[in-house]
């Protein structure tokens, strides 16, 4: 890191789940900024890659990313090495995960999966003098970040999105008790966290917000004269995207006479789904479905955008958005933006000044928000530069993981904690004291030696 920012390098762990994984592009962005300001980053997957990510610097990370299977010599290795030398702390860990995760079937089942992986990731951060552990997402990587610490002392971060907010939050209120902060991606975020956990999370969590490359998305001449007016959405095809309702508003749009087309970047479990909807909509010759694109692609599918929207909303298992960064993007390249008003939506899009909001799951105002900016090119014009104007501002990549490797440099500087053994059985405790008197006869046998 740079002397700037901490004084001298530090050697921080990066647990995700998949890594690279294409719809959370950010966090290679944020970990390749890190790399920039001189913090030392080893990336530890849990479950390993997701999809085809192109980018010069993810080859890069890939290459030395500890890939690591869960059947393999080197696995039992590390639960034998755990088991042998730290009986109480190992079994105390798989105790506390257990028993914590008990209500929730799901983290339940991928617990015994995240915890000898931690294990033998422990092993591999030691040799590797890891000063500090950051998870993205309060889900597996942190669970598995927690066991770490309980196995090594290491101390350790988490970032939190939304999902691991909104829809399971089993043994949060434990990983932010045991990480020295959180990291969140709004305001709107941390309140909620402040109001569930009180003063503790008042004390730890910090807003450091996603950020977008201005330089890869910026202005760029848009369409004039003559032409099909174009809608943008880039999305993944999930229930909280909220795809359904602009299908509804374009079959609205094309009703009213009104010209134009709607491309659809992103891919996910619902595209049958929504390309049925979209044939029974009448609207097969306004909307197209693109899949994933890289991230150029996108940059150049924004510059040639009219508008941009986000129809997002609250599903029924609670899932919501953070703030999507595909709506950072869109206002980076001064795309006038339409987005529906939930989450912290707002924080990013100021109605009437850096994009247009309107209440989710309306198509009639979606559509209407719409065709008011397809009309107003002077409106789109002034949206578009106030969308930049704050993107810069508020959530510029570079600003904001330099806050986020200052704290990394104060998590890493905080002295090892003493390996933890709580929550175990009383009776399994027993072990852990005979093993620790055979420990001692031979260490003092040695020296009598």
């Amino acid at each position: 890191m740079s002397r700037s920012v901490s004084g001298r390098s530090r050697r921080v762990a990066y647990l995700m789940s998949w890594f690279p994984a294409v719809t959370e592009t950010f966090i290679l962005y944020e970990i390749l900024e890190l790399e920039r300001l001189g913090v030392q980053v080893e990336v530890f997957p849990l479950f390993g890659r997701h999809g085809t990510v192109r980018h010069p610097g993810a080859s890069k990370l890939i290459a030395r990313a500890h890939y690591r299977r869960m059947v393999s010599w080197a696995m039992v290795s590390a639960q034998l090495y755990w088991l042998w030398h730290s009986p109480l702390r190992y079994l105390a860990a798989w105790w506390m995960a257990l028993s914590g995760n008990r209500h929730s079937w799901g983290f339940f089942v991928r617990a015994f999966a995240v915890i000898p992986k931690a294990a033998l990731f422990a092993r591999e951060m030691q040799r590797l003098q890891i000063e500090h552990v950051h998870a993205h997402w309060a889900t597996h990587p942190t669970l598995a970040a927690l066991v770490i610490q309980r196995l090594t002392g290491l101390s350790f971060s988490f970032t939190c999105h939304a999902h691991d907010l909104f829809v399971d939050r089993t043994m949060l209120d434990q990983k932010l008790a045991a990480a020295s902060f959180a990291v969140t991606i709004s305001e709107f975020n941390r309140n909620m966290l402040v109001e569930l956990y009180g003063e503790e999370a008042a004390r730890k969590v910090i807003v450091v917000r996603c950020g977008v490359d201005q330089d890869i998305f910026r202005p760029r001449p848009r369409p004039r004269g003559a032409h099909v007016p174009v809608i943008l959405c880039v999305a993944s095809l999930r229930d909280y995207k909220g795809h359904s309702y602009l299908i509804e508003a374009c079959r609205q749009l094309k009703e009213a006479g009104t010209r134009f087309r709607c491309q659809l970047v992103g891919d996910g479990p619902l595209r049958r789904q929504l390309e049925a909807e979209v044939e029974k909509a009448g609207v097969q010759a306004e909307i197209e479905f693109l899949g994933s694109r890289r991230r150029n692609e996108v940059a150049a599918l924004l510059a040639r955008a009219d508008v941009v929207v986000q129809p997002s909303v609250v599903a029924a298992s609670g899932q919501m958005e953070g703030i999507p960064v595909s709506l950072m993007e869109a206002l980076a390249s001064e795309a006038p933006v339409v987005a529906t008003r939930i989450s912290a939506i707002p924080e990013l899009i100021l109605d009437e000044e850096t994009g247009l909001l309107v209440p989710e799951k309306d198509a009639r105002a979606l559509a209407g928000a719409l065709l008011r900016l397809l009309g107003d090119r002077h409106m789109a014009q002034r949206l578009g530069r106030n969308g930049r104007r704050r993107v810069l501002q508020h959530f510029n990549l570079r600003g904001n993981v330099v806050r986020l490797a200052e704290s990394l440099a104060a998590g890493a500087a905080l002295p090892p904690l003493t390996p933890q053994a709580e929550g175990i059985p009383e009776q399994l405790r027993g072990r852990e004291g005979r093993t620790s008197r055979r420990s001692r006869q031979r260490v003092r046998v040695k020296k009598s030696a």
